[in-house]
Parts: structure tokens; sequence; C-alpha cells
């Protein structure tokens, strides 16, 4: 079963991305949880076509995020998720580079409930996020926290964070 996770979760960012109105962006990660295991993390973004808070300092608007993460470890540890989220960003304004930060609450799931040790008590998770970054031309690179628990709708509750760079390419 967990053999067949990474390929659902790449057939359902596809059938994401086969709806959309308009192209969608594709961010690569990488970076280390807080027991240091090595995080990947490949997702999707819809831009919400919103732009709110407008001014010469620039503007708040917003994404949703569809990504799937493997978290490497022994055959033991490592874990899959597949998660999906609604993003908020300020972006603020410049012309060739314009700095954001980001936050953002959403949902995860996990393909097994341990994960370095540590007991998430369900594969039901959510996914919060905050991150800084560069944006420019059609591309930005940036950083970015996740912290994954189930809120204690389920114990043990011990939870995961994650710390990666991002690079995201728009088309």
């Amino acid at each position: 079963m967990t053999k067949l996770f990474p390929v659902a979760a790449l057939v359902a960012l596809s059938l994401g991305s086969v709806g959309a109105a308009h192209a969608a962006d594709v961010t690569f990660a990488v970076g280390q949880s807080d027991e240091s295991t090595m995080v990947y993390r490949v997702g999707t973004q819809f831009d919400f076509n919103r732009r709110w808070m407008e001014s010469t300092t620039g503007h708040l608007g917003g994404y949703w995020d569809a990504g799937y993460t493997y978290w490497e470890g022994d055959e033991t540890a490592s874990n899959h998720s597949l998660s999906f989220s609604p993003v908020f960003v300020y972006e603020f304004a410049g012309d060739n580079l314009r700095p954001y930060v980001e936050a953002g609450i959403g949902l995860a799931v996990f393909s097994s409930t341990e994960l370095e040790g540590n007991d998430l008590g369900s594969s039901f998770q959510f996914e919060d996020r905050l991150g800084v970054g560069l944006r420019f031309a059609d591309q930005e690179v940036g950083l970015r926290a996740l912290h994954y628990s189930n809120a204690g709708l389920k114990q043990p509750n011990d939870g995961a964070e994650a710390y990666t760079l991002h690079y995201r390419l728009s088309f």
C-alpha cells in the first residue's frame, strides 16, 4: 500500500492541474525535519487571482497549494504525505525583486502514523505554514516552516516540523 502512495500523489496533483482555468505553478522543496530527517516536496499552486489591501507598499493575495512530501528515513521511519492548503501572501512592491511573507493552514494525510519515532496519533493532520522569500520574473525562492499536528483530535499527538528551501516556477 505505501508503495502506491507516491503514484496516487502524482495522479492527484495531475488531476488538480487539469481542471484549472489558468496555468499552474510548480514548487520543488528540500529541507530537514526537526529530527534532522531529509524532506523532499513537490507541489502545484493555483493563484486566487484576487488582490486585497493594494497600496504603494504591496498587496495581499494568495494561492491554493497541493503537495506531495517524502520524509526520508530507514525502512520503518520513511513516510509520505499529501497536503492541500490555502495560503495567504503579502507581496511587497518592487520592480525586479518582490519580497513576500506567507501563512496558511490546511490539511494533510500521512501514509503512516509513525514519523521519526514520533506517534502522530492519526494519519489525518493539519498543516500550518509560515514562509518568506523573493519573487522575480516568473520564479521565486524562499524558506518555509511547516508544522503538522492533529490538533489533539487523537492521542498521542507528537506532531512534526519541517524547514525547507523552495523554488517555484510559473508556467
